[in-house]
């Protein structure tokens, strides 16, 4: 049988095998090794396998071997993460958010809401809504830069109101801008990885829906 020759570089490749491994790669990298040892063992001595057959063979292993690593240190990291989040989620207990929503916080007879824009706007125009949706009345705001504002709103009516809506336009065009509310967290879970916040007038959100906090 025609003896087969490795190079320096394929014999640092098996050693490097060997180095650091949890029982499940080590396992894996013993069976290889002894696959590979009797594939040699058994070969055609016609048409031995050469250096770069060895090699090719030895860097697939590898290649299992190390996803099998990043696959332990993405889930590690995962874990971690959902720890950081949730210690985040409890240091906003008691706190303000600003999460989407369209209901009016109407307090001493004026009505308070929040949006957010995309993009500066030249012309926002708010629209107050009743419980029923009808429209009560428009609110002019003019131009808006972008990311969060906030408006004010004063009843000229008994008849309450429960929502709004904004409308605004960039150069002629309409935005699609965001409405939301301000409310204050009472307590945080988790389900699964997702952390929920108990907002103490609208209920469950999901820490990924928190706009800002203060």
């Amino acid at each position: 049988m025609a003896a087969v020759t490795l190079s320096d570089q394929t014999v640092a490749a098996i050693n490097g095998t060997k180095v650091t491994q949890t029982a499940n790669e080590a396992g894996s990298a013993d069976r290889f090794l002894k696959l590979l040892v009797a594939q040699m063992q058994n070969q055609d001595p016609l048409n031995p396998m050469d250096n770069a057959q060895v090699t090719t063979q030895i860097a697939q292993i590898n290649t299992v071997s190390g996803i099998e690593k990043l696959n332990g240190t993405v889930q590690g990291l995962s874990g971690q993460f959902s720890q950081m989040q949730a210690l985040q989620g409890a240091a906003l207990v008691g706190r303000e958010v600003v999460v989407p929503g369209k209901d009016l916080a109407i307090k001493d007879n004026v009505g308070t809401g929040t949006f957010e824009l995309s993009v500066a706007a030249d012309d926002v125009e708010v629209e107050i809504l009743n419980a029923q949706g009808k429209l009560i009345e428009k609110v002019e705001l003019g131009a808006k830069p972008a990311g969060i504002s906030d408006f004010e709103w004063k009843p000229t009516s008994t008849a309450g109101a429960a929502t709004f809506r904004v409308k605004a336009k960039a150069d002629g065009a309409s935005l699609t801008p965001t409405t939301l509310v301000r409310d204050t967290v009472r307590s945080i879970r988790t389900v699964g990885n997702e952390l929920t916040l108990e907002l103490k007038n609208h209920g469950s959100v999901a820490y990924s829906d928190v706009r800002s906090f203060t």
